[in-house]
Parts: structure tokens; C-alpha cells; sequence
């Protein structure tokens, strides 16, 4: 079951021999009646086609899906959470009174549902910390099953470009990805070295408080201290015509976009947070740094600009680590013996 299925992916959910049934619910809304009404529409599905097992991830189905399932007795639930999400994530200024309250009621639903699962997975080993142990909530089982992983065979390695040297930020182009320091490095590394190329590709969210503004946005393309080719849907072909990946994020579950650029070869500049230090091992195949600090970034981007030799050195790291750690057939093995216990 999925919430934004498109014509083409209900055709390949069918391919695999499932059946993909449409539902509804509003990502970010917070209008409690119109969840209890869409936890009613879960209910009728499942009393309808009574599956053995529920399998609910991201925030809002693991709530309310869970909830649902125990209402009508699925004999197992299993929950995973594949980051804690906005309200979890620390701001580099006081969070806002909305972000708290958001996060209290997400807390109070939390512990009405996290306890009626069989077995919560989390993607890192900081999240349950975090939600399970701070706020007490007590579950059957949990398990950290590390990134979903990708299919190493579309991801394949290839040699990184260096002349000139190219960074790329992928990502949705809000503060709590770190777009704001990736933004203010690249302009301070562009006026000592003009020829490196800074790449921004995602979308802007103009419904997120948190969004870059898009006249911000065009002040950097303008100024041509980067190229933004906005959405796309040849991330890989992005990635692989780039030298380093970047992304100064605030917090993560472990971010899809870092495995793929690891995967194809490429070194890896990110925070020592929750989720994003599960892909870097510092020296190895990147550099971990401080969230929110500039200065530590233009370091990690000048040592790249001073020393390319150490592209492909630290790019071939970055793909050993991810044959290691990302292997799609690897992560599912793991996820279906957690399923099967």
C-alpha cells in the first residue's frame, strides 16, 4: 500500500506479483480528524483483504497503519521509521513553538502505537536513543537495520572528473539539509578558486517555512557561483559527472542520495550527525565535520580543490564501504530474517 502511487509504479508494483491499493494521507497535515477518518479507510482495507503481516514505514503510517492493525487483529505488525523527521532535528536557533508542538504530538502518538508493534526498526542506532529510550516508550522489539540500500548493478563505479573539481548537493533544498552552508562555502571557495563548480539539484518546497527562497535561490545562479538544474530524474548521471558529494545535513535516517554517490565512487563530505555519520568513515572516504560549521566545510572543500589525487582515492573507499554496507540484496536478507523472527 502507498500513498503517492503513479501510473508507472502501480505497473511495477504488479510486475512483482503485488497488488497496490491506493489510500490516503496528508504528509505534513495536522488536522487530527481527517487522520482518524484516513486510520478508519486503513481499518475497512485490512478487515477486507486480511493480511498476515502489516509492514508500515515513515511516520504517519507506522502511527495510524499500526493502530489500525492491532484494531483488527493483523497477527504481525512490524514498524519502521527511517528518520524521526523535522521536529527532531536540532536548529542552529531555537526551534519553533510550532516545531514543539508538532513534536509533543508526535511523541503522545508514539507511544500509543510504537508499543502495539511486534518489532520497530530504526535505520541508525541514534533514532531509538532519541524516541524510545529519552521518552520512555517501551516496545516488544526493535532493531537498527542500517541504510534500505540500492541495487549496486544501476549504481555502478565510475572514475570521478576532477578537472576542473565539482562538488554536488542533492537534496530538498531546505535549511535542515544544510543548503544554506553549502550555498555560503561555495561562495567563499569561488572567490580564491573561480573554476570549481558547485552543483545544486532538488526541489524547492516552497510550502516548508524551512525552504530556501526561490529569489535567494537565483542571487547564487546569477552570480554563477552555482549550476541548478532544479528537479531531475538522472540523479545518477549528476552524480557521476561530479567529483565530490556533499551534503552538511542536521539530522538523517541514512540518506539514499550519500549511498548512491558512495556506491558510484565518490568521496563524501558530511555532519557528524544521527544517520549521515553512518556513511563516512572520517580520512577514509570523506570527512565528517560539525553541523552548521562553515569553516569546517570550506576545510573538507579546499583539501579536495589542493589535493584531487585523493578523488579516487577516497572514492574507492566510498564504494568498497557501500559493496560493505549498501548492498540492496545484503539489506534485505537482514530486513526479511528481522520479519521472520
Amino acid at each position: 500500500m502507498a500513498t503517492d502511487f503513479t501510473l508507472e509504479t502501480k505497473k511495477k508494483v504488479e510486475a512483482l506479483g503485488a497488488i497496490p491499493i491506493d489510500y490516503t494521507f496528508a504528509r505534513g497535515g495536522l488536522n487530527p480528524f481527517a487522520d482518524l477518518k484516513n486510520m478508519k479507510q486503513l481499518e475497512y482495507i485490512f478487515n477486507k483483504i486480511q493480511p498476515d503481516i502489516l509492514f508500515a514505514s515513515f511516520a504517519k503510517p507506522v502511527i495510524f497503519g499500526t493502530l489500525a492493525a492491532k484494531k483488527v487483529r493483523i497477527p504481525k505488525i512490524i514498524a519502521m521509521l527511517e528518520g524521526l523527521g523535522f521536529s527532531f532535528t536540532e536548529q542552529p536557533n531555537e526551534q519553533t513553538l510550532k516545531a514543539k508542538i508538532i513534536k509533543q504530538i508526535q511523541v503522545f502518538l508514539y507511544k500509543l502505537s510504537l508499543p502495539k508493534a511486534d518489532t520497530v526498526i530504526f535505520l541508525n542506532p541514534d533514532d531509538p536513543k532519541d524516541l524510545l529510550d529519552k521518552y520512555h516508550i517501551r516496545v516488544k522489539r526493535r532493531e537498527v537495520l542500517g541504510g534500505i540500500g540500492l541495487d549496486l548493478k544501476e549504481y555502478s563505479f565510475n572514475n570521478a572528473p576532477t578537472n576542473p573539481v565539482s562538488f554536488i548537493f542533492v537534496a530538498r533544498l531546505l535549511r535542515e539539509k544544510g543548503i544554506f552552508e553549502y550555498l555560503q562555502a561555495a561562495q567563499i571557495i569561488k572567490e580564491k578558486h573561480p573554476n570549481v563548480i558547485f552543483k545544486v539539484v532538488g526541489d524547492l518546497d516552497t510550502q516548508n517555512p524551512g525552504s530556501i527562497k526561490k529569489e535567494e535561490l537565483e542571487n547564487y545562479i546569477q552570480r554563477e557561483i552555482i549550476i541548478y538544474p532544479g528537479y531531475v530524474n538522472n540523479i545518477k548521471q549528476w552524480i557521476t559527472q561530479s567529483s565530490v558529494f556533499v551534503l552538511p545535513s542536521y539530522r538523517e535516517g541514512v540518506p539514499r542520495s550519500t549511498q548512491e554517490a558512495m556506491a558510484i565512487g565518490r568521496p563524501v563530505i558530511t555532519t557528524d550527525v544521527p544517520g549521515c555519520r553512518e556513511t563516512v568513515e572520517n580520512g577514509r572516504n570523506g570527512f565528517l565535520i560539525p553541523k552548521w560549521d562553515i569553516n569546517a566545510l570550506v576545510k573538507a572543500m579546499k583539501y579536495f580543490i589542493e589535493n584531487p589525487t585523493e578523488i579516487a582515492c577516497m572514492g574507492q573507499e566510498s564504494h568498497q564501504i557501500a559493496v560493505q554496507k549498501f548492498d540492496s540484496d545484503k539489506v534485505n536478507k537482514k530486513l526479511f530474517k528481522i520479519i521472520d523472527q
